[in-house]
């Protein structure tokens, strides 16, 4: 069935597919460029997102918006990707509220929404890109944790799970690990004992793995009494260092994390939506206050462009602080 209410309804439907996929506008008849089906426009961007080396994670979220775009689309007659209006998708984004409730998530999917429409005109599909509405993010950003905050965070471990020691020695060694590595909190969770590399040459530990996110590798040297705790944890699996190996990584991430916004709550720190985050911003801001060019944290944080860098921790840059207050300095004598 055409999903219509009337024969009138499921004929109109079906004069409009076949005008779409003739290549001609169903209501003046001017041809148009040869017409691609949304669902195969769908199927070979997905393909090529896993040509790139893109995680199935990020595959699975690139299927399921676009399967709702599609459905979207259908249930107003529209398939082929000529019919990706501005019109048309600034009502598909009005339906994301109900299904998105975070303005976070929303602007996440609007960018993925983007890279599928800068595919389609890429491939010349489209014309141009059309315009989508903007997503205001209401979060506030997360901070970094000053020494003294750190400090007070790793002692109130032993009150929040002084009921479970095993559990306060895992969330401990977590913590220390998220901090002097900078993994994301997923990464950290599923960090292999393998990726803990001890290098003889320089006497330190190292960190060596790939952000599931990006795919993107990264390398960082931690204090050697942090790589010792992290590997002194026991869990009954060979492979982990935290990970069971049971269930679902997203299951197990949401879990952790739940631990986590206790901790926090419990040792009064707050500053952010996503309480591990800070950790992971403590690592970055760390090094930015101490001198270590911004280009050189893009790396050890495994983002794919510094331009995500730039625009989480620019403000934390020393060199181009100072440059500005010698700037500004500078004009008092003149």
């Amino acid at each position: 069935m055409a999903g219509t209410r009337s024969w009138a309804q499921a004929e109109e439907a079906k004069r409009n597919l076949e005008a779409q996929l003739s290549g001609k506008a169903p209501a003046d008849g001017e041809l148009l460029a040869e017409a691609q089906s949304l669902t195969d426009a769908i199927d070979t961007f997905l393909q090529e997102k896993r040509n790139q080396g893109v995680t199935e994670k990020v595959v699975g979220k690139y299927t399921r918006e676009l399967a709702r775009l599609r459905e979207f689309c259908e249930s107003r007659s529209i398939f082929t990707v000529k019919g990706l209006t501005r019109e048309l998708l600034t009502r598909y984004c009005a339906t994301w509220p109900e299904v998105y409730p975070a303005s976070l998530t929303r602007s996440k999917v609007r960018e993925r929404l983007r890279s599928f429409l800068r595919f389609c005109y890429e491939a010349e599909w489209l014309s141009r890109i059309p315009q989508l509405s903007k997503i205001e993010v209401d979060q506030s950003p997360t901070l970094p944790l000053s020494a003294v905050e750190y400090a007070r965070l790793l002692d109130t471990c032993y009150a929040t799970f002084a009921d479970d020691p095993a559990k306060r020695v895992r969330i401990h060694a977590l913590l220390q690990l998220m901090r002097w590595s900078g993994l994301a909190i997923r990464d950290a969770l599923t960090l292999k004992r393998e990726e803990i590399i001890h290098d003889a040459t320089k006497k330190l530990f190292r960190i060596v793995t790939a952000r599931q996110k990006t795919g993107t590798h990264v390398s960082v040297p931690v204090p050697n009494e942090v790589a010792e705790e992290i590997l002194a944890v026991a869990n009954g699996n060979p492979v982990y260092v935290f990970w069971s190996g049971k269930g679902l990584e997203e299951s197990v991430t949401k879990n952790w994390a739940k631990f986590l916004a206790r901790l926090f709550r419990d040792a009064r720190l707050d500053g952010g939506y996503m309480k591990s985050h800070r950790l992971r911003d403590t690592f970055a801001v760390d090094l930015l206050q101490k001198g270590v060019p911004l280009e050189e944290v893009s790396k050890l944080l495994g983002h794919e462009s510094i331009k995500t860098t730039e625009k989480h921790y620019s403000r934390w840059v020393k060199g181009r602080q100072d440059r500005l207050d010698n700037l500004v300095t500078g004009t008092w004598d003149k």
